[in-house]
């Protein structure tokens, strides 16, 4: 079982910068493919970022594409989203999850989800 702990929410005026992590925790043979998503307040789910288990591929969003970098660091079981020139629409509750697939937008093929950390973007 794959246990998933984002941080590095919090409070960043409009144009500003923050780092999201998720650490990984628990037995994971074979390795995952890791994923951002998000859910504004009244908005459903929706997909931010994803990148392969050894880094080489990544998609995103095409919200997000160009200000958003994800990237994952295996010997320290962490997945991070370095978020730049946000936006107030980018406030959200932000998930990662895993899958062994590559289907971004296909929330059941994601196996382990986190509790999410909050961002919230000022004007």
């Amino acid at each position: 079982q794959v246990q998933l702990v984002e941080s590095g929410g919090g409070l960043v005026q409009a144009g500003g910068s923050l780092r999201l992590s998720c650490a990984a925790s628990g037995r994971t043979p074979g390795g995952y493919n890791m994923a951002w998503f998000r859910q504004a307040p009244g908005k459903e789910r929706e997909f931010v970022a994803l990148i392969s288990i050894n880094g080489d591929n990544t998609h995103y969003a095409t919200s997000v594409k160009g200000r958003f970098t994800i990237s994952r660091d295996n010997a320290k079981n962490t997945v991070y989203l370095q978020m730049i020139s946000l936006k107030p629409e980018d406030t959200a509750v932000y998930y990662c999850a895993a899958t062994r697939g590559w289907q971004p937008d296909r929330q059941t093929s994601y196996d382990y989800w986190g509790q999410g950390t909050r961002v919230t973007v000022s004007s």
